[in-house]
């Protein structure tokens, strides 16, 4: 059976580990802090792929950032990477073939294949954490646009600048459906830069009127851009993932957006591949 080596880059974080072409993890799981340099970056991904790549037939990368259509350069970081992380020659790495994709991507084609969207060949997946990310399937296959930087979740919310996204524009879906998104919704609602998303979700399970009606705005928000992404790819489903994908309620999601649609009904779901979908995805991408 065939087998990729398996990373997840964030900016806190990297993940590696074995992945079989069924998307089962096959190895420990090994989990280190993003290194601040370039050069500690592709020392680690060095070290790594060299005590493995004998036991595995691709080295598989799930990355922050746009990647390219030919799945092998990053062509658009984020801030929360080392300046010039784009700059980075994956393919010199292995003697094998590496292959990248986009972390957002990779966990919902991880979806497609094992998780909630299965079946599905029209999908979007949402991963609702500090930022906002997006992978779109159309007739079972991912959607990477002209250059590779498809599925970016910062299209308009509000014409009139409301709000500055960590993109640097203004009002992006990102900025009004992120965890930061409802820190600000409580700074703005309660007029206290103190508050953070805990004490809202706290208030809420203790039945704080001014808290619900908090998390209430900050979920109808992602109401409003979910029926937008219905009404242009017409999904069989919606999955939420990430660490804020908890906090809503799709049962009052779904029933909402399919009450203001011009497509047929979707279904809305939450993610079931696991914290490792990233990897788990772009392994099962890199072995077909």
């Amino acid at each position: 059976m065939k087998k990729a080596l398996a990373f997840d880059i964030g900016g806190t974080k990297i993940y590696s580990t074995i992945i079989d072409e069924t998307g089962e993890i096959v190895s420990e799981i090994e989990k280190f802090s993003t290194p601040k340099t370039l050069k500690s970056i592709t020392d680690l991904l060095k070290e790594q792929i060299s005590k493995y790549e004998s036991k595995v037939d691709v080295i598989a990368i799930a990355t922050a950032g746009a990647v390219n259509n030919s799945n092998s350069a990053v062509i658009g970081s984020t801030g929360n990477l080392v300046s010039g992380y784009n700059t980075i020659n994956f393919k010199s790495l292995s003697t094998k073939k590496v292959f990248l994709e986009n972390d957002a991507n990779s966990a919902a084609w991880a979806e497609y294949k094992i998780g909630a969207s299965k079946g599905s060949s029209v999908s979007v997946m949402l991963t609702l954490g500090t930022g906002v990310g997006g992978g779109i399937i159309i007739n079972d296959k991912l959607l990477k646009g002209k250059s590779g930087a498809a599925g970016e979740m910062h299209f308009k919310m509000y014409p009139d600048k409301r709000r500055k996204c960590t993109c640097g524009s203004w009002d992006c879906f990102e900025i009004y459906a992120s965890g930061t998104a409802l820190k600000l919704d409580a700074e703005e609602m309660l007029n206290n830069k103190n508050v953070t998303t805990y004490d809202v979700i706290d208030g809420v399970k203790q039945g704080n009127e001014k808290m619900i009606n908090i998390l209430n705005k900050w979920q109808n928000d992602i109401i409003i851009g979910i029926k937008g992404l219905v009404n242009i790819f017409d999904p069989d489903c919606v999955v939420l993932s990430g660490s804020m994908a908890e906090f809503v309620d799709i049962k009052a999601m779904e029933k909402e957006v399919n009450s203001d649609i011009v497509t047929s009904p979707t279904a809305i779901k939450l993610a079931e591949a696991g914290n490792y979908s990233g990897m788990i995805g772009v392994s099962l991408l890199a072995l077909l």
